[in-house]
């Protein structure tokens, strides 16, 4: 009986093959499905495959890491972070950067840490494979139109922001960055699917195409490993709450003095009060862009809007969208 994904597994299998053939290979490895069908396969191919994990020391992606490593039979480093060393961690990818965000500083500084131990000049990531084979939970319990929303928002997000990032990290540390699973072809035969496939019923039921390739492709273990979003996993999230709580800080506002020390080429000041408020990422990065460009920071930025309101009474300066006439 033919196997139902055999074509996918065929365009999975060549795009990682492309990667790695003939090379000397590092592997962002979480220990996870993604990164976990991506080391067996590339171990066919590769002159050489060393996985790298970063986290605490009893983090889930490091504990799980090192199980499945045993389990291909593949070396394995543990990249450790800790309360003494992350700061200057994420001083340090946000000099090489310019990434501000406090979302994108916490999911990417494990790559960053990654790349600045490996000793290899080809690291392949599994980045790609939760939105393309709907990996994340926020796609499981939507209605159509927020699963649909919720789809598109996380594609955006990986090509405008997370990648950028990313290849910034791997020029820093002189490395050739590659994406198996975001190869053409793949994405060709994702857009094949029937949707109702890809989209998890449960949590159990994320990426379970991806699951049925790694059961026919001879790993069941890989297909059975469970996985936590890499910020929770290698428990970064934790550490950076830990700290900011040390210095009486919010999370967001712990990392923006982080950055403002890092960008302004000094102490950052502790003045002034601390604004919470959610902003569409696309629209932030964009705008911090062009504040790097004028050389503004957001926190004057902001204050400037303020004072504007201020002295308008309101908001006339912002022309608001006219309503259609539902009639026309």
């Amino acid at each position: 009986m033919t196997f139902k994904y055999s074509e996918m597994e065929r365009v999975i299998t060549d795009s990682v093959k492309r990667s790695v053939e003939g090379k000397d290979v590092a592997v962002a490895f979480s220990g996870g499905l993604d990164s976990g069908l991506m080391s067996a396969i590339a171990k066919r191919y590769a002159n050489s495959i060393h996985l790298y994990t970063c986290g605490t020391d009893k983090a889930h992606d490091v504990i799980m890491a090192k199980d499945l490593s045993e389990k291909l039979e593949l070396p394995w480093t543990h990249v450790q972070i800790s309360k003494r060393n992350v700061e200057l961690l994420i001083k340090e990818m946000v000099s090489a950067t310019g990434t501000t965000d406090p979302f994108t500083i916490t999911y990417e500084l494990q790559l960053f840490c990654v790349c600045r131990e490996a000793k290899e000049d080809t690291v392949i990531t599994g980045q790609g494979a939760d939105e393309y084979f709907m990996g994340c939970a926020k796609f499981v319990d939507q209605t159509d139109r927020d699963y649909e929303m919720q789809r598109d928002a996380a594609v955006e997000r990986l090509i405008k922001v997370s990648i950028p990032c990313e290849l910034k990290i791997a020029k820093h540390f002189g490395k050739c960055l590659l994406y198996p699973y975001m190869a053409e072809e793949i994405l060709s035969e994702v857009g094949k699917l029937d949707q109702k496939e890809l989209r998890p019923k449960d949590m159990d039921s994320r990426k379970s195409i991806l699951r049925d390739i790694a059961s026919d492709l001879g790993d069941p273990c890989i297909a059975a490993r469970k996985k936590k979003s890499s910020q929770y996993g290698s428990e970064t999230t934790n550490i950076i709450r830990a700290l900011a709580r040390e210095k009486g800080m919010y999370y967001n506002e712990y990392i923006a003095s982080l950055c403002e020390e890092v960008l302004s080429g000094g102490q950052a000041k502790r003045t002034g009060s601390v604004i919470n408020a959610r902003v569409d990422p696309i629209v932030k990065v964009q705008a911090e862009e062009i504040l790097r460009q004028l050389d503004m920071s957001p926190s004057e930025a902001v204050e400037m809007f303020y004072r504007r309101v201020i002295e308008d009474n309101g908001i006339k300066f912002v022309e608001k969208p006219t309503e259609k006439d539902p009639n026309s």
